[in-house]
């Protein structure tokens, strides 16, 4: 069985530290949007099929901001499997886990991290493999406390976590300090209102701030 999140990309999205995740409404703010958060200091972006305009959106990227690591949410059919993998987005996710997307991800190719939030869905994603998995929805299933108590059994495997969900600048440093956490959803940093407001600036700032906090953490400042 092909691996579902090579180790090679895993080590590039925890070199980020913070995945943007965001909802793109118009293609044409796909480009400026990101090269804000690279100039920020994130190199890696989520970017949810939550819009009429998110294939389009990560074509644009991966052709004029090839640096970025663009990867698609929301992921939750197997045929949207292939319209990913045809937008050439580096890696998909998922909110929850549903075998037949993963199993189609595995079998085109597309790293893939499914998501999490109870001891049975690691079990299943275990089953096929995975070993970064979406933690999703974060704090309000409990946050930190609960998945350090729910990954327990599971801590000899080395499953990586990526949060997402009631973060923000303010609590993501306490993850960031966990060795199960390998990188951070962030949705508080390219929200949609300031991306269709195009407040290039402020999402630069955010991202700032952000990318800030993960050297200080993991000993890059």
């Amino acid at each position: 069985m092909k691996t579902p999140f090579p180790a090679e990309l895993q080590a590039k999205v925890e070199a980020s530290g913070v995945i943007a995740v965001l909802v793109i409404d118009e293609a044409r703010h796909a480009v400026p949007v990101a090269r804000a958060l690279l100039e920020g200091g994130i190199s890696a972006m989520e970017l949810t099929l939550r819009s009429d305009a998110a294939i389009d959106a990560i074509k644009a990227i991966r052709a004029e901001v090839p640096e970025m690591l663009a990867g698609v949410g929301t992921v939750l059919r197997p045929d949207q499997v292939r319209q990913v993998v045809d937008a050439g987005a580096a890696f998909a996710v998922a909110p929850g886990f549903n075998r037949r997307v993963v199993e189609a991800a595995i079998e085109a190719g597309m790293p893939f991290a499914p998501g999490i939030a109870t001891p049975t869905d690691i079990e299943a994603a275990l089953e096929l493999d995975c070993r970064l998995l979406k933690f999703f929805p974060a704090e309000p299933s409990g946050g930190l406390k609960y998945l350090a108590s729910m990954a327990a059994p599971y801590a000899h495997l080395k499953i990586r976590y990526v949060p997402l969900g009631g973060l923000d600048a303010g609590n993501m440093r306490t993850y960031l300090e966990s060795p199960l956490i390998g990188a951070l959803g962030g949705s508080w940093i390219a929200p949609r209102d300031l991306i269709k407001a195009e407040q290039w600036d402020q999402i630069r700032e955010r991202a700032a701030e952000a990318t800030k906090i993960v050297r200080e953490v993991r000993g890059q400042a």
